[in-house]
């Protein structure tokens, strides 16, 4: 792509973010000189870094990655990658939920090496950090969820590749070399939903997370492109033809005829779903002690708090406050995974204190997948399972099922 291109579309939108309300909307929390530039890591309080890193190992913490994200990619993609509902007041709730707990660090211990492994429905990995389903990767890096698969394959690290991916779920298999999971995104016709259940089931998926958090939503960044106008967007998606072009789990599939989405389901369809797989299903997008214990009723085998990193509707609570009262709800029955603004160790071990099993990464990985492809996202990994490893040696906890509540303070 020519530089001048993309530098101009760069400038047009980040003048554009600057003028926006949708800035105003957090309370003057980004910069707007700065503008989209700075995204999550104003909100963070992460260190005004100025300079870019060489290398993955150059990196200090994830938001180091966030700056050599901005650097390469075209203005759209960071716009898809960032954008969040209405005035992005969820991406930052999602973010200052956890500056609301504080921790009570124990002394003379003596733990050297915590374990930090964790089970998950059969599967050991190697920590409690998976990584999140994020579409479309190859606008982000040219081996896109590949590159993501061997990362965690060389980490030993879940990885739950979406519906809209764009790798095939064999391939991203092979490369990973071990069980995944597959986020689904449902369709108006059973009989294609069923065949992509089979599909993963045949390429070894072990669980199957039903993304249930967006009937329909307000995301206004992206809205801003022009991609039939946009020189910078014609170069890439010139590559492509339809709206499922590089979906290879819709191959085969008349599309014409089949609609994504939530349109008319119910919690039937949860019992409808269980019956139509043998892999464990778990709902994705419960944020209520209602719809927990109604996850339970109708045999869900996990649920995971989230709300789309703040993409699916603007509630203004973050994932980090729905989380006790999910945990309250399920009472142990079945394992409950998080996800949603974890930039920090001590943000992963808040969730698992509070009940978390497990917790999601989204937008850090991505970060590392666009500046380092492979390298990066193994990085990011690194970076978070040492955080987490520190804050467990303050915390005077050895293994994971060792982190609880009274390492909490509200504050």
């Amino acid at each position: 792509m020519p530089k001048d291109v993309r530098a101009e579309s760069r400038r047009q939108f980040l003048r554009f973010l600057a003028e926006s309300p949708l800035l105003y909307g957090l309370g003057g929390a980004l910069a707007a000189t700065t503008a989209f530039a700075q995204e999550d890591a104003a909100l963070s309080g992460a260190y005004d870094f100025k300079g870019l890193i060489k290398s993955a190992d150059d990196a200090l913490n994830v938001w180091d990655f966030e700056s050599v994200m901005r650097a390469k990619l075209d203005p759209g993609h960071i716009a898809y990658l960032a954008q969040g509902s209405d005035d992005l007041g969820t991406i930052e709730a999602n973010r200052t939920g956890y500056k609301k707990i504080g921790l009570r660090p124990r002394r003379l211990t003596d733990i050297g090496n915590p374990d930090m492994s964790v089970d998950l429905f059969g599967q050991r990995v190697n920590s409690p950090i998976f990584l999140c389903p994020v579409g479309a990767q190859k606008m982000f890096h040219d081996e896109g969820e590949i590159a993501v698969a061997r990362a965690a394959k060389s980490k030993n690290s879940l990885q739950i590749l979406s519906t809209v991916a764009n790798s095939s779920v064999e391939d991203v298999a092979a490369a990973r070399g071990a069980s995944g999971w597959l986020q689904l995104y449902s369709t108006s016709d059973w009989p294609t939903t069923q065949g992509m259940l089979k599909r993963a089931e045949d390429a070894g998926c072990t669980a199957v997370a039903w993304t249930i958090d967006i009937p329909s939503r307000n995301l206004e960044l992206v809205g801003r492109f022009d991609p039939a106008n946009d020189p910078s967007c014609q170069v890439c998606h010139s590559k492509f033809t339809g709206t499922f072009a590089m979906r290879p789990m819709f191959d085969g599939i008349n599309m014409a005829r089949v609609r994504l989405g939530l349109g008319g389901m119910t919690w039937a369809n949860v019992d409808q779903l269980k019956k139509g797989t043998k892999m464990k299903v778990l709902l994705k997008g419960i944020v209520t002690r209602e719809d927990a214990a109604l996850a339970i009723e109708h045999g869900a085998d996990g649920v995971i708090v989230s709300n789309h990193g703040g993409r699916s509707d603007e509630s203004l609570r973050g994932t980090i406050d729905c989380l006790p009262e999910v945990v309250e709800a399920v009472k142990g029955r079945i394992p409950v995974f998080m996800d949603g603004g974890i930039r920090r160790g001590t943000d992963v071990f808040k969730a698992l204190a509070l009940g978390a099993t497990a917790v999601g990464i989204g937008r850090p990985y991505i970060w590392g997948l666009s500046s380092f492809g492979q390298a990066g996202v193994e990085k990011v990994i690194d970076l978070l399972s040492r955080e987490l490893r520190i804050v467990m040696q303050q915390m005077g906890t050895a293994k994971i099922a060792d982190i609880s509540k009274s390492s909490l303070q509200p504050l």
